[in-house]
């Protein structure tokens, strides 16, 4: 009786709360959650506080997903130190949108199912602010909250700068849904007590001129990050203004609109009473250069000033849409750039830019990435017309510290390729092409003897000194196919790397 009593105490179900939750605290999320599994006990202990310190939540923007962030969020809301959230569009309603390809919806069957996929995207929105709220309400009474990141690529639509009005007025007709997302997005600010990360990127409706306000004093002299990224501002309005981010003295990384980032901004930053910024990361998109100004843009001197008070400042830049002339703008000798992401359906890069950043940054950067998302094969522009030498063989012969380049929708010919490949050898840890952007020289494709592609792929293998192929499946590449969500990951990457 004695022994049977012994062996019943010393059960897995009779251990403390305490000692479960330090076992657990050992386990990854998914064997914790098969832990938990074992009896109510033990899932009881699964949701200790102690257990969920960070969440990080990616899920598509559907009605399947509604309840289990219910549940996830009623569960940890409360306590949650450092919360992620990242919403996507269902893959059904990008590849419905993708499918139409922007044909004119004006008759026919084109008509019906332009029809189709405005009721598909008007669920879809209406789905989205439901999760937000969710998100929102579960976390308004978290004082202990000290990082949240909140980003929001809901819609193709959205990505491109094209969801009207008309779509939310029907999802939210009286706008009483919007503006409670912002009303609590603004009692979060107003009751954290410990937030030192702030970041939300493309989040529709959620932050406004006026809510960085509601922070305290004490917590904008604290924040040590402070990311806000949204192509869908109206006309000249911008989320943050320069008084507003003269209270920020202890900012050491900062993400804006490239529009939203003046030159009293820069001279705030500059001055001794702040902290010396360490991280700039830009967003120039062409519905906010065609809107804003870039009168007010910093010039050398501001950069030259940044870069003084802080040595080790670095850059990052993502360029959606924006002609060859505004880059000449933009493009200051000055600017520590380690960074640059171009991306564009229209308006592609010229070689000259590619070549100006080559020599203007050849001691700074580490990533390039060219990006166009246009359709024909048959058109994509080639940076080497009429110039002796491929600017982006210059661009790796340039700067020493190249480690990432990816290339897709331009021609890049198969020698330059293997030319780079020997020129930063095995410092270029990432040499990303898709194979429909190589092109071969007509006496290797003459020649019946020798696979050019199988060639191709041993001297490029060769010049890294590892093992290299061309991207065949462009879908498995979200810096191809997701620009925004790409930029923002890298940007907190790029942020949290100090």
């Amino acid at each position: 009786g004695w022994m049977a009593l012994c062996r019943q105490a010393a059960g897995a179900a009779s251990l403390p709360s305490e000692l479960i939750v330090h076992i657990f605290s050992f386990l990854p999320v998914p064997d914790r959650l098969r832990a938990s599994a074992s009896c109510s006990h033990w899932r009881e202990c699964l949701f200790h506080p102690a257990l969920w310190r960070q969440l990080r939540v990616c899920l598509r923007v559907s009605q399947v997903e509604q309840p289990r962030l219910e549940f996830l969020m009623r569960k940890c809301g409360r306590f949650v130190r450092e919360l992620s959230v990242e919403f996507a569009a269902s893959a059904t309603a990008k590849e419905d949108y993708l499918s139409r390809g922007g044909a004119d919806p004006g008759t026919g069957g084109e008509e019906v199912q332009a029809s189709q996929l405005s009721t598909r995207w008007l669920e879809e929105l209406r789905t989205y602010l439901e999760l937000v709220l969710c998100v929102l309400v579960s976390i308004r009474n978290n004082r202990n909250l000290q990082k949240l990141s909140l980003f929001g690529d809901v819609s193709v639509p959205l990505q491109l700068g094209n969801l009207s009005d008309t779509y939310l007025s029907k999802v939210d007709p009286d706008g009483k849904k919007i503006k409670q997302i912002q009303q609590l997005f603004e009692e979060i600010l107003s009751n954290s007590r410990r937030l030192k990360w702030l970041s939300c990127g493309f989040q529709l409706e959620l932050v406004t001129p006026t809510s960085l306000s509601s922070l305290s004093n004490s917590i904008a002299n604290t924040m040590e990050h402070l990311s806000l990224l949204d192509n869908n501002i109206p006309g000249n309005s911008t989320l943050i203004t320069t008084m507003e981010l003269e209270r920020f003295v202890n900012l050491r990384s900062l993400a804006l609109d490239f529009c939203d980032f003046t030159a009293e901004m820069a001279r705030v930053l500059s001055d001794s009473n702040h902290v010396p910024l360490q991280r700039l990361s830009l967003l120039v998109h062409d519905d906010s250069v065609t809107h804003k100004s870039l009168d007010n843009m910093p010039n050398d001197e501001h950069w030259e000033a940044l870069s003084r008070r802080s040595p080790s400042l670095r850059v990052y830049i993502m360029a959606f849409e924006i002609k060859s002339e505004d880059m000449f703008k933009i493009l200051k000798p000055s600017i520590p750039l380690e960074r640059i992401h171009f991306d564009s359906y229209i308006t592609g890069v010229s070689g000259a830019i590619v070549d100006l950043i080559s020599w203007q940054y050849n001691k700074f950067l580490t990533h390039f990435i060219l990006m166009n998302g246009v359709l024909d094969t048959s058109v994509f522009p080639d940076l080497s017309d009429n110039q002796n030498e491929d600017p982006l063989v210059l661009l790796a012969w340039r700067c020493t510290k190249l480690s990432l380049l990816a290339i897709h929708g331009y021609t890049v010919q198969a020698y330059d390729l293997i030319a780079i490949a020997r020129l930063r050898g095995s410092n270029l840890k990432v040499l990303e092409v898709t194979e429909e952007s190589i092109d071969f020289d007509p006496d290797e494709l003459v020649d019946q003897d020798v696979d050019p592609m199988h060639n191709l792929i041993e001297q490029v293998s060769l010049g890294l000194g590892q093992p290299w192929h061309a991207v065949m499946d462009i879908q498995s590449f979200s810096v191809f196919t997701e620009p925004n969500c790409h930029f923002y990951r890298e940007m907190q990457s790029f942020s949290e790397d100090l």
